[in-house]
């Protein structure tokens, strides 16, 4: 996509949102108060806004590779902080996916230099290699699972996320489908 086909797009976007609601923009401007704050992966194919197709405004997200919690991730921190304490949103989602290139780097020992550090963080979620025959759908599941649990355990939701549900979630590129794979309210 070059620069004029991104401002073709942008331009159809404005005319649909404005055909809808001629006031949308002007909504917008006012500011946001999302429902659900979004740890997601960061492939192109799993966008949580448009596979659950919430409007703009609904949902706070914060993207890296294959939906890690690190609480030495000072931007994942940041959003985290400010989605609980300023924005009050009422549902955290870790949404992960099929098919995660970033899961299938981890449990393959890739060695690319510049992933490592990352890797090792997404290999601390996956079981031990040996312990078991599993599908990269599965260990993906097994991720979004560990990744629900350190929410749970990082110190900013263990201050400011009382009452805020955890939800993990797996988007199914091959079908499309959302498939809930925890809930709970409990820390």
């Amino acid at each position: 996509m070059n620069e004029l086909e991104l401002k073709e797009k942008n331009h159809l976007f404005v005319k649909q949102m404005k055909d809808k609601n001629p006031f949308f923009f002007d909504e917008l401007k006012k500011g946001q108060a999302p429902d659900y704050f979004v740890l997601s992966c960061s492939d192109s194919r799993v966008s949580p806004s448009i596979v659950t197709q919430m409007p703009l405004g609904r949902m706070f997200t914060h993207r890296n590779i294959a939906n890690q919690v690190d609480e030495n991730d000072g931007s994942f921190s940041a959003s985290l902080f400010y989605a609980l304490k300023h924005l009050g949103v009422k549902t955290i989602i870790v949404k992960g996916h099929t098919d995660c290139g970033g899961v299938k780097a981890a449990w393959s020992n890739n060695n690319d230099e510049e992933l490592k550090p990352w890797l090792k963080n997404i290999t601390k979620s996956l079981p031990e290699k040996g312990s078991g025959d599993y599908s990269i759908d599965t260990l993906t599941k097994l991720n979004v699972i560990k990744q629900v649990e350190r929410i749970k355990k990082h110190p900013i939701y263990q201050q400011y996320g009382e009452g805020v549900d955890v939800v993990g979630c797996l988007f199914h590129v091959e079908n499309g489908e959302l498939e809930c794979v925890t809930s709970s309210f409990e820390k």
